[in-house]
């Protein structure tokens, strides 16, 4: 029973979606036009990313970039800065959360051997920021935005044109907080296990798998030759990386997309969400946001409208915010409080307290840009 209860709350997420499918159910009958509710590209699509991402995570290499660029740090305002720009960056090819799942726990053990715990709350917020703020930037870096992008049908470098300038907003801030952080000479070089990649060929196997996503993305290959190339190789070359890809995300995108269809074609529900829409699209996604995390948000409100760069940037924007805002933020979390349970408040203080600074800044940027 305790397991029950402790994999229903890792997975709230897909378990609210589902229950709001079925409860859905009741009010529009299933019938042939469900088929046509589930977006089969942007499955496809995520299911394919994500493969690569766990094939990558699985041989070490994102774990062995990040030691390779902290050999070469020398005080503790350079060790901040790869920890958190290493999430930056990374986040636009491998998404949010890959970003934060391989480099937070990673950060933690740098900086328990490094002497520096205490400095762990701003860090790993910062972490957080940095995946969230730096994924918005690319089709790629985060589920809203793949999903969005296979909607709208605008142009890569059109994608990027769009979030370029909150990008720049964002790093810029980053770079502030990484400049007004104390400085200190590390004493000893940070003396890392180095991780070694287990198979060059699955390596290179994995790239060519990526640049097809990528080729894919940008409408150059079919959808559905990329995916039976995908399962093919992995299940040739590389069969046990399927178990470990998260299928529970492509489930909770299934159920909602379950329940936007069905209350698509509910008046009441349609005409109360179109009203707010109408009211101001913008604040209705961020808000929304805040409240169900902008995934969800995203796959809720694009059925009721099409002005796509709005709930772009709205829903990007919104993951900033609430420990909820987006779903990869509780990753950080969870790490923080399982490695040191006594910074759970301070975190959350601290988390909250940054967030809103960073949204604010971004919104005044949204405003002078509109």
């Amino acid at each position: 029973m305790k397991k029950i209860i402790s994999w229903l709350r890792q997975e709230a997420l897909l378990v609210i979606s589902w229950i709001l499918a079925i409860i859905s159910m009741f009010f529009v009958k299933p019938d042939k036009l469900y088929g046509e509710y589930i977006d089969w590209h942007t499955i496809g699509l995520l299911f394919s990313l994500m493969a690569v991402m766990a094939g990558l995570e699985k041989l070490g290499f994102f774990r062995s970039l990040g030691e390779y660029m902290l050999l070469r740090v020398k005080n503790k305002r350079q060790l901040e800065a790869v920890l958190i720009l290493l999430c930056f960056f990374s986040s636009m090819a491998i998404t949010n959360d890959v970003a934060l799942i391989t480099f937070v726990p990673f950060s933690l053990q740098v900086l328990k051997m490094s002497g520096l715990m205490r400095e762990v709350i701003p860090v790993v917020v910062m972490q957080t920021i940095a995946a969230n703020l730096g994924s918005m930037l690319t089709p790629i870096g985060n589920p809203q935005n793949l999903y969005l992008y296979a909607q709208s049908g605008m142009s890569f470098f059109g994608f990027i044109h769009i979030m370029l300038p909150y990008a720049i907003i964002s790093f810029a801030m980053i770079a502030l907080f990484i400049a007004g952080r104390k400085n200190m000479v590390l004493e000893d070089a940070l003396d890392l296990e180095r991780t070694k990649i287990s198979s060059t060929k699955l390596l290179i196997m994995y790239g060519i798998l990526f640049v097809l996503c990528l080729l894919t993305i940008a409408k150059l290959i079919e959808l559905y030759l990329l995916v039976i190339i995908m399962i093919l190789s992995i299940l040739i070359f590389d069969r046990k990386t399927l178990c470990n890809i998260d299928y529970t995300l492509l489930l909770t995108f299934m159920g909602f997309f379950v329940f936007v269809g069905n209350m698509g074609r509910t008046p009441f529900f349609y005409n109360a969400v179109q009203s707010l829409l109408t009211k101001n699209d913008f604040v209705t996604v961020l808000g929304t946001s805040q409240v169900i995390s902008n995934v969800p948000a995203v796959l809720l409100l694009s059925g009721f409208t099409d002005h796509w760069d709005t709930l772009l940037v709205g829903s990007n924007l919104g993951g900033l915010g609430t420990l909820i805002a987006s779903m990869a933020s509780l990753i950080s979390y969870k790490y923080v409080v399982k490695e040191v349970p006594k910074y759970t408040k301070r975190y959350l203080l601290y988390f909250t307290f940054a967030n809103i600074i960073f949204l604010g800044v971004n919104l005044i940027g949204y405003f002078i840009l509109k």
